[in-house]
């Protein structure tokens, strides 16, 4: 990772905060009814993207019958595997977008960690908790878990002991705090994202934190980062984050692909057809 300017501004996450956790859930509870549904509704139907049965069902049971223009066009790519970087107003539905896409690909796996999802502030991290639940409510083998500051990381480490969760949904400060404590193991990560990626990359302190758990994690896995503002100046330290990037702002819609091709040919000059196709998705909607 290159250095970053001195004059960002500094994060210090304080697990001494007056702030409580029934504050937290409290906004994130007022947060998500203020937004309400999705605006820029696709006429295509959710059924489209080809989700597991139990996503339907719970995708029926939230009332949602149409993708917002987002998951239109980000979903089929991020159900593949591919990295996005998607800059979106609040509201479009930037968050189904990786929850409906990491549960399509999770094949969970006892006492392993497949999904990390981080945010900078407890009430973005418990709002998306909320929804990782609120998806996965016919899936019943899979376990999500939530970390911040400003409760008793002891309960933390008691979770991660006793009931290991698949998806961790956290802030970079009690995320890093529980990987240098060796209490959280990101060894077997497969899906790293980052909501509101400008709010954590463009503070010095807290970046530092995420590079450092970035690290912690397998070197082949998927990367997803969302933002309703995502500057120039943040764009590139986003694309360090991802492998072969490279952006092509003159296309003439809304949506930036880049595609990278990989053929795998055998020593015996056998064209074999297994093509392994990796894209990285830039989605701008304003």
């Amino acid at each position: 990772m290159g250095d970053t300017d001195q004059d960002l501004l500094d994060y210090e996450e304080d697990d001494n905060e007056t702030q409580t956790a029934g504050d937290a859930i409290n906004t994130a509870v007022a947060v998500e009814a203020k937004k309400g549904g999705y605006v820029s509704i696709h006429s295509s139907g959710f059924r489209d993207f080809l989700l597991k049965p139990e996503l339907l069902r719970a995708i029926i049971d939230c009332g949602f019958e149409h993708p917002s223009e987002v998951q239109h066009e980000c979903i089929p790519q991020a159900i593949l595997g591919m990295d996005i970087l998607c800059q979106a107003k609040s509201g479009m539905g930037k968050t189904a977008v990786f929850v409906l896409a990491t549960l399509q690909q999770l094949d969970p796996v006892e006492g392993q960690v497949s999904v990390l999802v981080m945010c900078h502030t407890r009430e973005l991290a418990f709002q998306i908790s909320k929804e990782y639940e609120r998806f996965s409510k016919y899936m019943s083998t899979i376990r999500v878990s939530v970390f911040f500051g400003g409760m008793n990381i002891t309960n933390d480490e008691k979770v991660l002991r006793t009931q290991p969760p698949h998806i961790v949904v956290g802030t970079p400060g009690r995320i890093l705090a529980l990987v240098r404590g060796k209490k959280l193991n990101l060894k077997h990560i497969k899906h790293f994202i980052l909501d509101e990626c400008d709010k954590m990359l463009e503070q010095l302190d807290m970046r530092r934190d995420v590079q450092e758990i970035f690290k912690a994690t397998p070197h082949e896995k998927q990367v997803m980062m969302f933002s309703a503002t995502l500057s120039k100046d943040i764009r590139p330290v986003c694309k360090k984050f991802m492998q072969d990037v490279s952006i092509d702002s003159t296309l003439p819609t809304a949506l930036d692909t880049t595609v990278r091709q990989l053929c795998r040919l055998s020593v015996g000059g056998d064209h074999t057809s297994d093509r392994r196709a990796d894209r990285f998705v830039l989605m701008s909607m304003t």
